[in-house]
């Protein structure tokens, strides 16, 4: 929260795994950082106070050091950002707030009065957390998970199962490609699961016809088969089926990576229309040739992660004071 020429603020923020509270009350900044991380996927309490000389920030009861400020009171826009700040938000004075909050917040009071953030003024890209944990691997649509390094091998029969929510229209879901053109992938393209192969002759694609998208935040069912010069990828029991034009082309040859959620930017994907990494949660990945099962199991793999934006706006009246919440 702040004035327009950000002269008087107050910012909470995540810096390097710990939470950063920084002030202003026109006489000059004061900061002060939290003693412990809190990028641990765990709930935590936090309190930002200050009061006309000084500030402090504590995380599950430990309090940081108070630090001293200077000024009388904080004057403000009616205007209080949770989570992430809008596109066009110039950050003259407010540090590096250059992301938004990967993470669920929750129980968010001001002077012990709690905001109800289902209703907030204005929200953009925002959805519920769960109540409860849930198994699976978050993906913020900037990384990826690389398995198999030796290489797999796809041939002229794959089966590639798994299960996922998502918030955003496009990402990357799953692929596998040669420096040539034999390749497989699966992804998001306008809210719709794609499945593409290509044996050597050009790609062919089979694409979900749900009529809802599938960037709903939900768990979604998914099951794509490759035999040899056939597709079938069935979505939430829903199936759609293609064929080749090219009957004699049955084999993808790859001896290559396995790349999940997205892939690097030196990384050639024959199959994959999208860019954009994967935004959401994966679990029970499995790809399979007849009777070999791979399982891949995302704890064994290297995840790459940066923020995206989302941001809840309600009007503020007073001082934020409380706020519970869980990094993924």
């Amino acid at each position: 929260m702040a004035n327009a020429n950000q002269q008087d603020y107050a910012v909470l923020q995540l810096l390097g795994g710990r939470l950063l509270f920084s002030c202003d009350l026109g006489k000059g900044p004061a900061i002060t950082t939290s003693l412990t991380n809190i990028n641990d996927g765990q709930w935590h309490t936090v309190r930002a106070d200050f009061s006309k000389k000084s500030i402090l920030i504590s995380v599950d009861g430990a309090e940081s050091e108070r630090t001293t400020i200077k000024g009388q009171s904080l004057d403000v826009e009616g205007k209080l950002y949770v989570g992430g700040l809008p596109t066009g938000y110039t950050a003259k004075r407010i540090g590096n707030v250059t992301h938004s909050l990967a993470s669920c917040v929750q129980k968010v009071k001001l002077n012990n009065a709690e905001l109800n953030l289902n209703n907030p003024a204005a929200s953009y890209d925002t959805g519920s957390c769960f109540s409860s944990v849930q198994d699976g691997s978050f993906f913020n649509g900037s990384g990826y998970a690389a398995f198999i390094k030796e290489g797999y091998y796809v041939g002229s029969d794959v089966t590639v199962s798994l299960e996922f929510r998502s918030t955003a229209l496009d990402g990357v879901l799953l692929g596998v490609s040669s420096a040539r053109v034999d390749a497989i992938g699966l992804e998001l393209i306008d809210g719709q699961v794609v499945f593409n192969v290509n044996n050597g002759a050009g790609r062919f694609s089979a694409v979900s016809r749900s009529r809802s998208r599938m960037c709903d935040g939900r768990w979604h069912s998914l099951v794509a088969k490759k035999l040899k010069h056939s597709l079938s990828l069935t979505v939430d029991g829903i199936t759609v089926s293609a064929e080749n034009p090219h009957s004699s082309s049955t084999s993808a040859e790859t001896k290559n990576p396995i790349y999940v959620g997205g892939y690097p930017a030196n990384v050639k994907q024959s199959c994959l229309s999208a860019r954009t990494s994967f935004r959401g949660c994966m679990r029970n990945l499995r790809l399979s040739r007849g009777h070999i099962i791979d399982v891949l199991e995302f704890s064994l793999s290297l995840i790459q992660w940066s923020c995206h934006h989302n941001l809840v706006l309600v009007k503020l009246a007073q001082i934020l004071t409380l706020a519970h919440f869980s990094c993924f």
